[in-house]
């Protein structure tokens, strides 16, 4: 290892227990209870940091990806992204193998898909990290470019892993919708025992829980679901970044402060994850750039949200939400559970198979309020913070400005001078 990979490394190692966007539980009486359902399901973050940053060291050790030029870069790209379609398929099928009660015998009728899959996650252990590197290098070559780096160089360096994502027990309590806690569960949890995780919470607080997915997770390197949709994974490697970049500032430091603040964060790296992503993509992949939409066409699909087009999910949902936040501010907290189940049938008669809608599905969903409306609700903290960028020259100026905001009602005071 090159003596300025080592003293990166330390740096990384330094940098990780800031760079954690994810509840940490202090152990209380409430927690106590939260804990002993929950414990033998958490994940081991400590462990996995390790194993990723001594990937990123060799990594940063070769830095073959900066050897490559840029038609070498889109073709590690687009070989790993058809790699993972490759190995997505072939999962599928052994799964549905093993899943079939017809098959007598799935290990001998698998057998060959076996050997594929085996042989295709080989192929991926090399090509993998290669293409980490090149997206990380694309990426930082953008931040620079957007005047978002120092010295040359993204702050914190922008480092990800592709990996099994854990999942995320959202709580809240029952008579307001505001994320109280946020538990890391292994990825691997059965469904049926994530009901029974949910259900054990429930009954012994006075909580709401719900298990749910995510695309990544703010450590440091962040960590980004397997996808083949290129652009996505720009986006959330993007998103991830800017929670990294908001960690060691104000607003990020003070990101279980208030629900508030949390909203702020998210929305605000929602807004960066696009931007620095769509700019990679114009950049680097420009036969991937999205034809803009006509004026007939997006006026008759704006927020239509559906695959038919005749049902309005992110309508139905802010109704839904303001609903449910007036009942609440009532008292009337077993009404308002009765009628999210209610709305929850509704929505799945219209194509939206929601498992379980209560107060934690709000308070997770709803802090990504960059589209306005939906499971956020009336809430004016998304909003103001999409004001707050479209009054601002460039990226760089919305990041430097909300960075140093601690309260909302600095970012209300902020939007207000453009108005």
């Amino acid at each position: 290892m090159k003596p300025s990979s080592i003293v990166k490394s330390i740096i990384l190692l330094l940098l990780f227990p800031l760079l954690l966007v994810n509840s940490v539980l202090h152990i209380s009486g409430e927690e106590d209870v939260i804990r002993e359902t929950t414990r033998p399901f958490e994940f081991d973050y400590f462990t996995w940091t390790l194993d990723a940053l001594g990937l990123k060291a060799e990594q940063l050790s070769t830095n073959v990806a900066q050897y490559l030029d840029p038609i070498q870069q889109r073709k590690v790209i687009y070989d790993y992204i058809a790699l993972v379609g490759k190995i997505n398929t072939v999962s599928d099928k052994i799964t549905k193998i093993y899943s079939d009660p017809t098959i007598k015998d799935p290990l001998q009728t698998a057998a060959a898909d076996l050997v594929e899959q085996k042989s295709l996650e080989a192929q991926m252990s090399q090509l993998g990290p290669l293409a980490e590197s090149v997206l990380q290098l694309q990426i930082s070559y953008v931040v620079s470019r957007m005047g978002l780096a120092t010295a040359g160089q993204p702050l914190p360096s922008l480092l990800y892993h592709v990996t099994p994502l854990p999942l995320a027990l959202i709580l809240s309590p029952r008579n307001i919708i505001e994320e109280k806690y946020d538990i890391s569960l292994l990825p691997d949890v059965p469904l049926d025992q994530q009901v029974k995780i949910e259900n054990s919470v429930q009954a012994n607080t006075n909580l709401s829980a719900l298990v749910v997915p995510v695309g990544g997770i703010g450590t440091y390197p962040t960590m980004v679901a397997s996808t083949t949709d290129l652009s996505w994974l720009l986006e959330v490697i993007c998103h991830e970044w800017t929670h990294n970049y908001l960690t060691v500032r104000p607003l990020g430091l003070n990101y279980e402060t208030s629900s508030a603040l949390r909203t702020m964060n998210e929305t605000t790296a929602d807004i960066s994850g696009k931007e620095i992503s769509a700019a990679v993509i114009r950049m680097f992949y420009p036969s991937l750039v999205p034809p803009p939409p006509s004026p007939s066409t997006s006026s008759s699909s704006q927020g239509s949200g559906s695959p038919s087009g005749g049902f309005n999910f992110n309508a139905e949902m802010h109704i839904t939400r303001v609903t449910v936040d007036q009942m609440l501010a009532a008292g009337q907290i077993k009404q308002a559970e009765a009628y999210m189940e209610a709305r929850r049938e509704f929505f799945w008669n219209n194509g939206y198979q929601i498992r379980k809608l209560n107060q934690a599905y709000f308070a997770f969903y709803g802090a990504y309020a960059e589209v306005h409306g939906g499971e956020a609700g009336s809430d004016p903290v998304g909003p103001a913070v999409t004001a707050l960028r479209n009054e601002s020259p460039s990226l760089k100026v919305f990041l430097t400005r909300i960075s140093k905001m601690t309260d909302f009602s600095q970012l209300e005071q902020a939007v207000r001078q453009y108005r």
